[in-house]
């Protein structure tokens, strides 16, 4: 399927803010949506959960949260999941620099929604809104994104 990558290619050593999509064998976390969106709740094997205005994801290397879900307005810096657009209507958690997160190493790769352009990303990875509901239709917690 067609797909959207990192602004910066695809790399080994992903470093945060270099735009690039992490190369490996990211396992899927979770199911986030938009539930004023995507009205129907999505089927999928994976956790799942509504996003709310105020989630957030934690992108301060130097904060104790580093790559990890936050409440908005947070202390440092942080992506907000409740977007104007509808890119992050889905998300995929990708489970990259997550076991533990090392400060610096990137934050907040997702699977999500390309725009209509396929533009590339900052560094997570964009299919179309009806192959991201055919993916999640079949994914469960063994199943992973491998970028190559």
């Amino acid at each position: 399927m067609r797909c959207a990558l990192g602004r910066g290619g695809v790399r080994a050593d992903k470093q945060e803010g270099d735009g690039a999509t992490p190369k490996g064998r990211w396992r899927m976390r979770a199911l986030l949506f938009r539930p004023d969106r995507i009205t129907r709740t999505p089927l999928t094997g994976l956790p799942l959960r509504a996003l709310r205005p105020e989630d957030g994801w934690c992108d301060d290397a130097a904060d104790p949260l580093y790559n990890r879900p936050v409440k908005l307005p947070f202390r440092a810096r942080a992506e907000h999941l409740w977007r104007e657009d509808e890119i992050y209507d889905l998300i995929v958690v990708l489970g990259y620099n997550d076991d533990p997160p090392v400060p610096g190493k990137g934050s907040a790769i997702f699977l999500h929604i390309a725009r209509p352009d396929y533009r590339p990303t900052e560094g997570c990875i964009a299919v179309s809104q009806q192959d991201l509901l055919a993916i999640a239709a079949t994914a469960d917690t063994g199943s992973a994104v491998v970028v190559g």
